[in-house]
């Protein structure tokens, strides 16, 4: 049996728990966290992603996680992504959610941030590379680089929040 995730209407209310593969394959809402670090200078944590994994190899994020497993709140799966990607145990913060096109499979998205203040250990399965850039190295990024196509829309979204974390 695979990964099995929440199947979920266009409101995020279950409907049914269903392997994560017949999720995608059949265009099923299902969900997933996500995670932007940023360091106390500011700055977001961009990696690559690694050439032999199945979902977007080599290419450019400036989000980490994956999908929420069944009975988990997006907050619990981001807090566990971060431990399982980058070693880091911290609570990231909610932010917002959205219902994601995505290039693969529409999903809804759930966007959080946390301020890293420990040295990464990435699980080089998950990351092959990883930098800290400033907002405009990173837009520059986002728009111009072989980046997850679906990050970019959720990087406008953060951008258009009318007050951002680490902003005020």
């Amino acid at each position: 049996m695979g990964e099995l995730v929440e199947r979920v209407d266009e409101r995020d209310d279950v409907l049914a728990v269903v392997e994560r593969e017949e999720a995608i394959r059949h265009r099923w809402l299902h969900r997933i966290s996500t995670i932007v670090c940023r360091n106390s200078a500011g700055q977001f944590l961009v990696h690559r992603r690694p050439d032999d994994v199945v979902l977007f190899p080599g290419q450019i994020n400036w989000m980490l996680g994956g999908a929420v497993d069944v009975a988990e709140s997006y907050e619990d799966a981001a807090a566990r992504e971060l431990v399982e990607e980058l070693g880091v145990h911290a609570r990231p913060r909610f932010l917002f959610k959205f219902l994601c096109e995505g290039v693969i499979s529409p999903y809804w998205l759930g966007l959080h941030e946390v301020v890293v203040t420990e040295p990464v250990q990435p699980d080089r399965s998950e990351v092959a590379w990883h930098d800290w850039l400033t907002e405009a190295e990173l837009t520059d990024l986002v728009r111009h680089r072989e980046f997850v196509p679906d990050a970019r829309e959720a990087f406008d979204r953060y951008r258009a929040l009318p007050v951002r974390p680490g902003t005020v």
